[in-house]
């Protein structure tokens, strides 16, 4: 029963507070567009703050409920990951002040985890910490359009609940806490997007880099854990691993000031190449839908399906990459 109320106390908790900061018109923090932005008008990005307070709402009612919840590992970073984000959507703060910080709640989570045994080989935690602390940041560079962050929520923490209840799990015996949190963040995410869709609000990085941060630490919990695989959650969260990943890739490689806000992501691309916020997010969507339940459906394929799944879910990638970059070459190449 938890798994239902707590998600729905998320959700009405998110679309009650985003409807209120839009009707007070509170502008804690606001998003001017510059030549990297892919809106035309001053934005307030507190949005963040309403998926927080119902993601809260829930863990307290699953937490009254008898649930375990990882408060020390996850709950307190997050905190931390919040208050942060929030301090840099007001006066942006460097990236010496702002990476460092990422690292610290990485690097908390993974010893807490590591110290509590919880599965995690000590020769593991500097790949953890960096990949748990890189995904933050990844997604807070995916959040540049209309419900992609939001949206990538939904349907990637729909999916880490699902496995968690039991849908497709092979290898551990789930767990209802975590899931019903799993749920209550997807739901709460849900409440924010009724406003972002149209672009009356953006979530801003107190909501970005926790969810991202939330997505690779609860991935590698599920993981320690034996609830799935190491590939679960990559495959779940790939429209943004692999988005996000590839272009940082590039502009290291060009040498760029890859950590700077860019306009060079596969999503913008395809705003600049005349794609609406809408027609995008449908897209995306899907993509990300069949990531999840491919996911799901791999967790328990035998061996060739799984390979299948696999092989099919990454032709596709290379093949949507393909299409974009070709379509940017012929744009850039019009006088």
């Amino acid at each position: 029963m938890i798994e239902l109320i707590a998600p729905a106390c998320a959700f009405a908790m998110a679309l009650f507070i985003t409807w209120l900061m839009l009707r007070t018109r509170w502008q804690w923090a606001l998003d001017k567009p510059n030549e990297r932005s892919l809106h035309t008008g001053v934005v307030p990005r507190t949005g963040g703050l309403a998926i927080i307070a119902g993601l809260c709402a829930a863990a307290v009612m699953i937490a009254a409920a008898g649930g375990r919840l990882p408060l020390w590992q996850i709950g307190a970073p997050v905190l931390l990951l919040v208050l942060l984000s929030l301090i840099d959507d007001r006066r942006s703060l460097p990236v010496r002040v702002r990476l460092p910080a990422h690292l610290l709640a990485a690097l908390w989570f993974v010893l807490i985890l590591a110290l509590a045994g919880g599965g995690v080989a000590w020769v593991w935690v500097p790949l953890l910490v960096i990949g748990v602390a890189g995904f933050a940041n990844l997604y807070n560079f995916m959040d540049g359009a209309n419900g992609l962050a939001g949206g990538m929520a939904v349907f990637g923490f729909t999916s880490y609940g699902l496995a968690l209840s039991g849908a497709g799990i092979s290898e551990g015996a789930g767990d209802p806490a975590l899931a019903a949190l799993c749920f209550a963040i997807a739901a709460a995410a849900a409440g924010f997007l009724c406003f972002n869709l149209s672009g009356r609000i953006f979530m801003g990085d107190a909501g970005s880099v926790p969810l991202g941060f939330m997505a690779a630490a609860i991935g590698v919990q599920g993981w320690a854990a034996g609830h799935w695989p190491c590939w679960f959650p990559l495959l779940v969260f790939a429209p943004f691993a692999l988005d996000g990943t590839v272009t940082v890739m590039r502009r290291m490689l060009r040498r760029e000031r890859f950590w700077e806000a860019h306009r060079q992501h596969y999503y913008q691309r395809l705003v600049r190449l005349g794609w609406s916020h809408s027609q995008l997010a449908a897209a995306a969507y899907a993509l990300m839908a069949l990531c999840g339940a491919g996911a799901l459906w791999a967790l328990e394929a035998p061996p060739i399906w799984f390979a299948l799944i696999f092989a099919t879910i990454a032709l596709l990638f290379v093949v949507l990459a393909l299409l974009v970059d070709a379509a940017w070459r012929r744009a850039q190449a019009k006088p």
